[in-house]
């Protein structure tokens, strides 16, 4: 039973009850794992680009843009960058000193290196009275790697990623964030303007905004373009109530029941608000300095050249089937589209009559769209790409976790480690139909497709839930492409260290 002060808090959070029993429900049940066909590979599901297709790409969406669309870049720049610190934060509590794992080691003897040395040798100065290298000297390490972290130092322990110092340069070292709005004006801006919505957590707001007020007017300078910088949050009505193991709700100590952020599946919600016609997704730490830019950039063109000529194709399909001005060899025309370009397929297709087949073609085509940049496997962590069984038993592509596999099936472990690309999340999506409407994202959510977790709280085991994740259940019921990008275009960064690597040098 449900007190008036849970009624309260769900109501506060705009939850309903009948979406509160569902959680608790999926606990109970679980999800089903997913039942795919095989892994997309190159040329049965992956697309690799010839010399020409990938001119001939980058030049329909130069075309496209000078045609004044709206095109925004989206990032999900949530969360603090505590995880990246984790090893040091392990260093502080050790028993030891000096740096003793290798990781340890790595970071001291690299720290001239970061971007964000010249700041933490000045905030050194100022809280010890002595620089890195004389704390160095003196063995105190850990009182470099607090004023690192703590707050009475940088405060990148609990900093977001997107406000972390990334890349040096001499005109000034650079954040994350920035290098987002330097990659959007090279290959988002439509007539001189740059949109760029980053999603953030309310405790960051403010700092992303002051951040971005104070570097907007140079960006604007030096690459004459006007940007239009927005934020939004995760919405409240997007967290999911923590479970027992038992499956009953989870209470805080002071009775009230607890709610988490439901995964970066929630976004759909957020995506959802957005107005344009094309839009970029990329995670906030997949960044890269300006001299390994260009790839990125040649490549975001022609992920999004392949969209919108896929895309307008398809509203010539969907105009022609609205009218019902179509013959039999039409509808032939449109189901090898269908099939051998957007991927989809359904196994009694040609049962069908052609005012049944015809139906079927326009539900399939009036839907958003993406196009998906996939790396080849090596070694990183993420899902990957591969061809899936959809509630109406259709075919068709998905990104897949691993945890959506059923690990106990041997043919289906067999298939995903027959898997040779990851999701590296680059990611163009077309999110408005024939007639320039916004399509209502979240219809085309397959709810089936979350996840639980375990996690604890005050030491205590609890069972989390996750919606279905933004480029997977979300887009579940989208038209989906994938087409082979470098992977000198994905270089995240999940560790401090990771920004010693080659490409964030």
């Amino acid at each position: 039973m449900l007190s008036k002060q849970d009624e309260l808090l769900l109501s506060s959070k705009g939850i309903t009850l009948s979406d509160f029993e569902k959680q608790l429900a999926d606990f109970r049940n679980g999800f089903p794992f997913l039942k795919i066909e095989r892994a997309a590979t190159v040329g049965n599901g992956v697309v690799r680009l010839k010399e020409n297709e990938i001119k001939e790409f980058t030049a329909a969406w130069d075309s496209y843009k000078a045609e004044k669309h709206k095109v925004v870049k989206f990032v999900p720049a949530s969360g603090a960058a505590s995880r990246m610190f984790k090893d040091l934060f392990a260093f502080l509590e050790a028993a030891y000193d000096v740096p003793t794992t290798d990781f340890e080691k790595f970071f001291f003897d690299n720290l001239k290196h970061f971007a964000f040395y010249n700041e933490l040798n000045e905030k050194c100065r100022a809280v010890h009275g002595k620089d890195i290298a004389q704390l160095v000297e003196a063995g105190n390490h850990k009182a470099v790697v607090a004023t690192l972290l703590h707050t009475d130092g940088l405060n990148y322990g609990q900093l977001p990623k997107g406000l972390l110092l990334f890349h040096k340069y001499a005109e000034g070292n650079r954040t994350a964030m920035e290098e987002h709005l330097v990659e959007a004006a090279q290959y988002a801006a439509c007539g001189a303007e740059a949109h760029v919505h980053f999603t953030v957590s309310h405790e960051h707001l403010e700092l992303f905004k002051a951040k971005a007020a104070e570097k907007q007017p140079m960006y604007e300078q030096n690459y004459r373009t006007r940007f239009f910088i927005t934020f939004s949050e995760q919405k409240p009505s997007t967290d999911t109530v923590g479970a027992n193991p038992d499956n009953t709700p989870f209470r805080n100590d002071d009775g009230s029941l607890l709610f988490r952020p439901g995964g970066h599946g929630a976004l759909i919600q957020n995506l959802n608000d957005i107005d344009a016609d094309v839009v970029f997704i990329k995670n906030i730490d997949n960044v890269t300095p300006d001299r390994l830019k260009a790839e990125t950039v040649t490549w975001k063109k022609v992920i999004a050249g392949v969209l919108v000529t896929l895309q307008e194709k398809t509203f010539q399909y969907v105009r022609k089937l609205k009218a019902a001005d179509y013959t039999t060899a039409d509808l032939q025309r449109m189901k090898h589209f269908l099939e051998n370009d957007l991927h989809c397929r359904r196994n009694d297709i040609d049962r069908l009559n052609n005012d049944e087949l015809a139906a079927y073609l326009l539900e399939k085509f009036n839907r958003p769209m993406r196009v998906c940049g996939m790396v080849r496997n090596s070694g990183e962590p993420g899902g990957g790409p591969f061809y899936a069984y959809n509630a109406d038993n259709t075919v068709s592509l998905q990104i897949l976790e691993s945890s959506q596999i059923d690990s106990n099936n041997a043919e289906s472990v067999r298939m995903f480690k027959e898997g040779t690309h990851f999701n590296p999340v680059d990611l163009v999506c077309a999110t408005k139909d024939y007639a320039g409407k916004p399509f209502d994202l979240p219809k085309f959510v397959d709810p089936a497709t979350g996840f639980i977790s375990s996690k604890s709280k005050n030491g205590k085991e609890l069972k989390a839930l996750e919606l279905p994740g933004l480029w997977n259940g979300a887009m579940s019921n989208w038209n989906t492409v994938f087409v082979e990008v470098p992977a000198i275009t994905f270089n995240p960064v999940k560790t401090v260290n990771d920004l010693l690597r080659e490409q964030h040098q």
